[in-house]
């Protein structure tokens, strides 16, 4: 069938269609007669793309979906005249408008009729209903908690089995999900398995590794829900990763996720300098899509930028964004290739990958970075100087020559989350003294770290384990006394220092990584970040109130265990 014209804004001839409202996709799934398919691909809809979206119903009537803005629109109208030309009968109310999340979401079909077709069986089954309610519920708790997983702990030799979240990093349980029924959990998983989309298996399976994703709203939130689970011997243990598709990087501004004023300018000099690479490594959980999409959001309109992410986790203004589904059934070669081909003819100056992971991922860095366009992404390495040796592994395989050449590697970057004291009730250095049950020499402790990294300690503070009303309510065992969480971070800018590119294609870590450190040009308790680890910048933080020392020895290693050279000394 031959693509329709371009969609122009047309006066109508009558009254705007009808139109009806959804607020989420059960709406959707329970909607008669059901959806067959989307349209989007036999029309062209230029930038109306994720506003508006002509579907065919199982009747063979059309609707079109539409965000609030646009469902009164001529562009819907015209829309809604080309479908009455290509035969299809217009259904009535024709218009459904849909929130944004979830029109895209059905627009790039991450929401399928296959899938609604699930979820519509699951609504009229009551036991079904019963158990997804329970789902959501657990979601909705996570959502609400600003939790980043879930974990369905399945203990089949048990009675009871284990519902946790990571919040803050912190692995807990809440109070409610403490003595989940381990048969009611397992029915609970088997019934949200039917709403996995690019899973691998049609139906829960725990002896084996299943992998997919869940199109959800909890708590007022469009999520998406990434699915792992791992056959144990005690049992299925399912990770859910939750993302919030309606976030935006207006709440990621990188001052305010704990960056220093030096680190905040570091990042913004990355961003203006066009060319070469930007990665980020950190743990899972570390932040540093969240860091990526607050430098993106700095980037001039007056170029244009582009994302390649799985999924897509922030919405940055003026960026073109795409998902790159992978799942267990399409290679990534192939994903990715089909990309790339795209991706170069596209004249844009910027360029964010949301991982670099394996040799197709690999390959794409190679061939973006080395072509002039900034590029933007993470890997996972365990410090800034680690991550061209990271890059270069046989898992990757990039070559070490390439990653050398002057004008590929812009900035490395390294960080971590510590929990941020709570201001209003942090206890001061000297209570870990204060409970002599506790064998540790506290005094001993802190002497040497004063003495190491010659410091005063004076203004050190740490965790109040019983909070305060400004902390406490509501909050986790584990979590009182705390109030978000902050980043530390370390930067090395390779292509100003031809010597650490010297040293990045010699395979010398360990000379790299004095190198840097011999680059420090201030005492520990400066913020000035320049040649010192994210241990050292947490050690800053520390010295000013801001977290507990403690956290900052969990995250990283004892204080007495960093070698000299690290420490200036």
């Amino acid at each position: 069938m031959s693509r329709a014209r371009m969609l122009m804004p047309v006066p109508p001839a009558v009254a705007p269609p009808r139109c009806i409202a959804l607020s989420g996709q059960d709406d959707l799934a329970r909607m008669t007669p059901p959806l067959d398919r989307v349209l989007c691909d036999d029309f062209d809809l230029a930038g109306l793309a994720g506003k508006l979206c002509p579907a065919r119903r199982e009747d063979g009537s059309a609707v079109i979906f539409a965000v609030q803005d646009e469902a009164r629109s001529d562009a819907a109208w015209e829309l809604a005249r080309q479908l009455q030309q290509r035969g299809y009968r217009l259904a009535d109310p024709v218009c459904v408008i849909l929130p944004a999340t979830l029109l895209l979401a059905l627009a790039s079909r991450r929401v399928r009729s296959d899938t609604l077709n699930s979820r519509r069986q699951v609504l009229a089954d009551p036991q079904r209903s019963a158990l997804s309610h329970a789902f959501a519920e657990i979601v909705a708790w996570g959502v609400r908690a600003h939790a980043s997983d879930i974990h369905l702990n399945v203990r089949t030799r048990h009675a009871e089995s284990q519902v946790r979240y990571t919040v803050a990093g912190r692995y807990v349980s809440p109070d409610c999900y403490a003595r989940m029924p381990t048969a009611t959990l397992r029915e609970i998983l088997s019934v949200a398995w039917m709403e996995v989309q690019g899973g691998n298996g049609s139906v829960f399976d725990p002896a084996i590794e299943q992998q997919g994703r869940i199109w959800h709203q909890a708590a007022g939130r469009h999520v998406m829900l990434r699915w792992a689970s791992l056959a144990t011997d005690a049992g299925p243990s399912v990770c859910l990763r939750i993302v919030r598709l309606d976030d935006t990087v207006a709440t990621a501004d990188l001052a305010g996720l704990g960056y220093l004023p030096g680190q905040v300018d570091i990042l913004a000099r990355a961003c203006r300098v066009e060319g070469g690479a930007v990665v980020l490594a950190g743990v899972v959980g570390s932040g540093k899509s969240t860091t990526l999409a607050g430098m993106m959001r700095t980037i001039p309109e007056t170029r244009k930028v582009i994302t390649l992410e799985d999924p897509v986790e922030y919405l940055i203004p003026g960026a073109l964004q795409n998902t790159v589904g992978r799942d267990l059934e399409t290679t990534e070669a192939t994903v990715f290739d089909a990309k790339l081909r795209t991706l170069k003819r596209s004249a844009m100056n910027d360029l964010m990958i949301g991982e670099i992971r394996d040799v197709q991922t690999g390959r794409a860095f190679m061939d973006l970075a080395g072509s002039g366009v900034s590029v933007y992404t993470t890997t996972h390495a365990g410090s800034a100087v680690l991550v061209a040796e990271r890059l270069a592994s046989d898992f990757i395989g990039i070559a070490r020559d390439f990653l050398a050449t002057p004008g590929v590697l812009k900035l490395l970057g390294y960080q971590a989350l510590l929990p941020a004291l709570c201001q209003a009730c942090a206890l001061p250095l000297d209570s870990l003294g204060a409970d002599r049950r506790d064998p540790r020499d506290w005094r001993g402790w802190v002497g040497g770290i004063e003495s190491a990294y010659g410091v005063d300690c004076a203004g050190m503070r740490v965790r109040n384990p019983a909070g305060c009303p400004q902390c406490a309510p509501g909050q986790l065992p584990g979590l009182a006394g705390t109030r978000g969480r902050t980043v530390v971070a370390e930067f090395v800018e390779p292509d100003a220092d031809p010597e650490c590119l010297r040293l990045i294609r010699a395979r010398d870590n360990l000379g790299l990584a004095r190198h840097v450190a011999a680059s420090r040009r201030a005492a520990f308790d400066s913020p000035d970040m320049s040649g010192k680890s994210a241990m050292a910048c947490g050690l800053y933080k520390a010295l000013q109130g801001w977290v507990d020392p403690r956290d900052v020895e969990a995250r990283f290693r004892p204080f007495d265990h960093v070698p000299a050279w690290e420490r200036g000394r």
